[in-house]
């Protein structure tokens, strides 16, 4: 069953469809709209069991993907630009890659491909304490339902996601993947997701960890800008873009 997404939206323009990390909600990505500035319409849909928006059974990447699906239909948004971060860019891309028609670009932050793409030991950590606490500022299931959710999350995080590079080949929309330097996505793991997207730009921002959200939104901001200022530039000595 489809979940309806509690949602924001601020600005005008373009429209632009941010998802929210896992385990957080909206609020996570103001760092990001506040650099983002003018010319966009930013909207920020909460998923299932995040945020606003309740618990709605089954929690998996594919679930997410379905329920973001239907909320750009119901707003009659498409196509839009796409970002997701860290368990919201796993989201995004099935969302990219089973509905290109609703996507024009794909900025993929702070995220694996598939499960393996993780460092060892980042998974099945317990989540720090004020996480419980956001998550009962605002969650219609309350507070208490928190542990549930934390559940959830780590049988979603067990084995998934799985898109693999042949899949990864099928993407038709251009792609930004983007990590930190000191990331808790394996930074070889990116380079190889960048390599199997057809029309895809990496991006490594220095200094910074699997929060660069927070910790460096103004240079994330300007790349996202200026990646969706032109897809079709290779550069004056290009390489894997040489035209054939």
């Amino acid at each position: 069953m489809v979940a309806e997404l509690w949602w924001a939206e601020r600005g005008s323009g373009a429209p632009f469809v941010l998802l929210h990390p896992g385990g957080t909600d909206a609020r996570a990505l103001e760092p990001l709209l506040d650099a983002l500035g003018p010319g966009y319409r930013l909207i920020t849909p909460e998923q299932r069991a995040h945020g606003h928006t309740r618990d709605a059974g089954e929690l998996t990447f594919a679930a997410m993907a379905e329920d973001t699906v239907a909320f750009i239909e119901s707003l009659d948004l498409g196509p839009v630009h796409l970002l997701g971060y860290s368990d919201g860019a796993i989201v995004a891309l099935h969302v990219a890659l089973a509905r290109p028609d609703l996507v024009t670009d794909l900025v993929f932050a702070a995220a694996p491909a598939t499960v393996e793409g993780w460092l060892d030991g980042v998974l099945g950590v317990e989540p720090p304490e004020f996480m419980a606490d956001a998550y009962g500022e605002v969650s219609p299931d309350g507070r208490d339902h928190w542990p549930a959710v934390v559940d959830k999350m780590s049988r979603m995080h067990a084995d998934s996601p799985r898109i693999d590079a042949a899949r990864l080949g099928t993407l038709t929309t251009p792609a930004l993947v983007v990590l930190g330097d000191d990331d808790e996505v394996r930074l070889e793991h990116a380079v190889d997701v960048y390599r199997a997207v057809p029309n895809g730009e990496l991006a490594v921002i220095p200094r910074s960890t699997h929060g660069f959200l927070v910790e460096k939104p103004e240079l994330f901001a300007r790349l996202i800008r200026d990646f969706h200022a032109d897809h079709t530039g290779v550069g004056v000595a290009p390489i894997r873009r040489r035209p054939r």
